[in-house]
């Protein structure tokens, strides 16, 4: 792999800001067309996959909380969920402590499925976090942070605990 270009001394410049824009945009375009495959084997789409993964991140995770999370409509959410639960890959229950709550989990079968998913994206980040070495990699997060609103950073350090 070439060395990565070094960012200018003057990286607040447009040419700067739009160099990382199409970084951002073309890199999550590739890491993402390295599953595409996968889901259309099984009828699915990126929003399925987006779903198994934060499911599989927090099992247990309320539906509400799976909406803040992906910022999605209520309509699309139930849609996806459905077709999930169709297929035997996902499944709802209710709350313990509140009966309106719906938990969601994956199954056997949506969790062998995220797993091949998630396999194929790690290796595409494993390869470039490698290539770019440990610095780069924390600053690449601290970009992507300060890309989100200080109340969605909670939101998404609280997936990793």
């Amino acid at each position: 792999m070439a060395a990565p270009i070094p960012a200018s001394p003057l990286f607040l410049r447009e040419p700067e800001i739009r160099r990382g824009i199409e970084l951002l945009y073309f890199g999550y375009a590739h890491l993402t067309r390295s599953i595409d495959a996968g889901l259309a084997r099984q009828g699915l789409g990126r929003a399925h996959h987006r779903t198994l993964y934060f499911i599989a991140r927090k099992p247990d995770l309320t539906v509400s909380e799976l909406l803040a999370l992906l910022g999605i409509t209520k309509q699309s959410l139930g849609r996806v969920l459905g077709e999930l639960s169709d297929r035997g890959l996902v499944e709802t229950r209710t709350g313990a402590k509140d009966r309106r709550q719906r938990l969601l989990r994956l199954t056997s079968a949506g969790a062998a499925l995220e797993s091949e998913l998630f396999d194929a994206l790690r290796e595409k980040m494993s390869t470039a976090y490698s290539s770019a070495g440990q610095g780069a990699v924390g600053g690449f997060w601290a970009v992507l942070e300060g890309l989100m609103p200080e109340e969605e950073r909670d939101r998404v350090a609280a997936l990793g605990r």
